[in-house]
């Protein structure tokens, strides 16, 4: 079982097109004959935790791809790091702030992903859509999630999961006057990590890394 996540809205946009996305990638990935659900987090600290948890207690997957919108990014970010922390430049959908404030009290500094996530790179590379490996998944709730995620994974071995940022969607790169990418390669390339994830058990050893 392949679970998928995204979130609601937030920001005053009308739309996320990590909901979309993922909605559709699920669909996708049953027409190739696996098993695949979406489910939709609320953009909220705390909350979308509990709900993702939820999720893995009632569906039992073996990968688990959260993802979330980066608007301003030209990329699908494949999510390396998530760190403890909790600092929200806006409230989020419930009106919260926390500033400086652990995802988990008392837990590790950090979690890495446990996604292929070079090899995923390249298979959406080859798809053509732009793709990168991303060293920070901010701040905000989708690092919150991805902390969150990796915490509840650690007491669950054999299940591999990570996090995705998408970035606007065509129709709002050009509202924002941002980067954007059209929900279908979002998709697709979702299918792709997903494929290449249930594919392999080991990464591949090539460079994807920052300066900065």
């Amino acid at each position: 079982m392949i679970l998928l996540t995204g979130f609601e809205p937030f920001g005053g946009e009308p739309t996320n097109p990590s909901w979309s996305a993922v909605r559709r990638a699920a669909g996708l990935l049953a027409g190739q004959g696996h098993e695949a659900v979406a489910v939709e987090l609320p953009c909220v600290f705390g909350s979308s935790i509990d709900v993702l948890g939820g999720a893995l207690e009632r569906f039992r997957p073996g990968i688990v791809l959260c993802v979330g919108q980066a608007g301003g990014r030209e990329r699908i970010s494949l999510e390396r790091v998530a760190i403890n922390v909790d600092d929200a430049r806006i409230p989020d959908n419930a009106g919260r702030q926390p500033i400086d404030e652990p995802v988990i009290q008392g837990g590790p500094a950090a979690y890495f992903s446990t996604l292929p996530i070079k090899a995923c790179r390249e298979a959406v590379h080859r798809l053509g859509v732009p793709v990168e490996v991303s060293q920070t998944a901010g701040t905000y709730v989708c690092n919150h999630v991805f902390y969150g995620l990796m915490d509840l994974l650690a007491v669950r071995p054999g299940i591999r999961g990570g996090f995705i940022h998408v970035p606007y969607s065509t129709e709002q790169g050009e509202a924002n006057r941002q980067p954007g990418l059209a929900i279908e390669d979002m998709a697709a390339a979702l299918v792709a990590i997903a494929t290449t994830t249930a594919g392999r058990t080991s990464d591949v050893r090539v460079p994807a890394g920052a300066e900065h």
